[in-house]
């Protein structure tokens, strides 16, 4: 113990020694780094983001979606197709979080205001308290105040700015029934969202009973029902557990994997009376933005090998130097009883204690990064604000992403210096004392 103590403290003495010599090593190890933490936090960030503006948007990781061509409104599940779904639930075990039920209404929903309007690409009719989880993440240009009544609504910043509209206004809200029969309604602006995103640019909220009435449906009634999970990565499972007890009770659609699947199985033909139940994950919904992310992680990676390549060619010569310029000194450790083991214990204490040191200010470093790029305005790239939370770019430091990236800088950094110091304990003793390159 007392011989490893002995050592320990002899690495901590000549990394203090030659720390300008390490200096250049330490600067190329902290900024690599950073810069692959950065990127992968940044990307990390980017998929959860993007996940949930998804999952804000159709309110479920997991979401039961009927289709009813028998009438103009097609998003429709009738109260008695409902029971039968949330028994279904409950009998499947599946053990959602959070159930919430919602009625869509697209694209001819127009908002009226002193005049001007507004075409809505979404009207969504909500229960308010049911989804106080939902509007919590979302940003507000002041808090909502609760309860919110049926005769409010919800409007995206950008609408109204256009509309010129404020909070307390009073406005129109124009829709077609299920008659297509134009319907209108008078609501007060309850809340602003600041979402420019596509999700949330073109998008109204209004409470569930009230959007019903105006479709002329049932107040019970809804379009989807949504399932939250504390954990969304089994999604995929249940949606499988759910459908195989759904199909023998009730007229569902066959299981979709991504948007070109999904829109074939809705455009075909079918007579059936009442709705045909759908199952969507978030990765159908989003696999056309998960197809760009993939590109996107091609260049992360590109990136992420260049500078794991840095840190090799930096370590490797930088250590070369330091080992030749220490030749004589490490011979003499020789002569005085250190065996080629201690030499290497010796040397390795002081390239762990340097990568420990490193990585702690890459970490560090890689944190201000990301802080500053959240200042970045990224409005120049289209439709970008998917990928953004509350229009800045955010990381996410997840466990097994950066222990990942300690991991490789750790074996990088052993791999551009074991074999050097390998030679040198191994290097005879007029070599050493000689000054010979090692």
């Amino acid at each position: 113990m007392e011989k490893i103590l002995t050592l320990l403290k002899l690495g901590v003495s000549y990394l203090h020694r030659y720390r300008r010599r390490y200096g250049f090593l330490f600067s190329a190890l902290v900024f690599c780094f950073a810069v692959v933490t950065f990127i992968t936090s940044s990307k990390d960030g980017m998929h959860e983001n993007v996940y949930y503006s998804a999952q804000s948007h159709y309110a479920g990781d997991l979401v039961a979606v009927g289709y009813n061509k028998q009438i103009e409104i097609t998003h429709h599940i009738s109260s008695d197709e409902i029971s039968a779904i949330l028994e279904a639930v409950k009998e499947s075990k599946i053990n959602p979080s959070h159930i919430v039920f919602r009625t869509f209404y697209g694209n001819t929903g127009a908002v009226y205001f002193n005049g001007n309007a507004i075409t809505q690409k979404y009207i969504i009719g909500c229960d308010w308290e049911n989804e106080k989880h939902i509007f919590s993440k979302m940003s507000f240009s002041s808090p909502l105040e609760y309860p919110l009544s049926d005769d409010g609504i919800i409007i995206s910043s950008p609408v109204a700015e256009q509309l010129n509209a404020k909070e307390g206004d009073i406005v129109i809200l124009e829709i077609e029934n299920t008659h297509s029969q134009k319907n209108t309604g008078t609501f007060i602006i309850k809340g602003i969202v600041q979402d420019n995103s596509i999700f949330g640019y073109f998008k109204a909220y209004i409470s569930r009973v009230s959007l019903n009435r105006l479709l002329l449906f049932n107040d019970n009634d809804c379009s989807t029902i949504g399932f939250f999970f504390e954990n969304h990565s089994d999604a995929e499972e249940k949606r499988v557990r759910l459908y195989s007890l759904l199909k023998e009770r009730m007229q569902t659609g066959p299981l979709v994997y991504d948007r070109e699947g999904m829109e074939n199985e809705i455009n075909k033909e079918w007579t059936e009376e009442g709705a045909r139940i759908f199952l969507y994950t978030m990765q159908v919904y989003l696999s056309e933005i998960t197809n760009l992310m993939e590109a996107m992680d091609i260049m992360t990676y590109l990136l992420y090998g260049m500078m794991l390549v840095i840190i090799l060619v930096s370590a490797a010569v930088t250590y070369r130097l330091i080992l030749h310029e220490r030749a004589k000194e490490m011979g003499v450790m020789r002569s005085i009883g250190f065996s080629g083991s201690d030499l290497i214990a010796v040397l390795w204490t002081e390239v762990t204690i340097l990568g420990f040191f490193s990585i702690a200010a890459g970490f560090i470093l890689s944190v201000l990064f990301s802080a500053g790029a959240s200042f970045i305005s990224f409005s120049w790239f289209p439709s970008f604000d998917i990928f953004l939370k509350n229009g800045k770019l955010t990381a996410v430091y997840l466990p097994a992403t950066v222990i990942v990236n300690i991991i490789l800088t750790i074996l990088v950094l052993g791999a551009a210096v074991i074999l050097p110091s390998l030679r040198a304990s191994k290097k005879n003793l007029p070599s050493l004392l000689s000054g010979e390159p090692l």
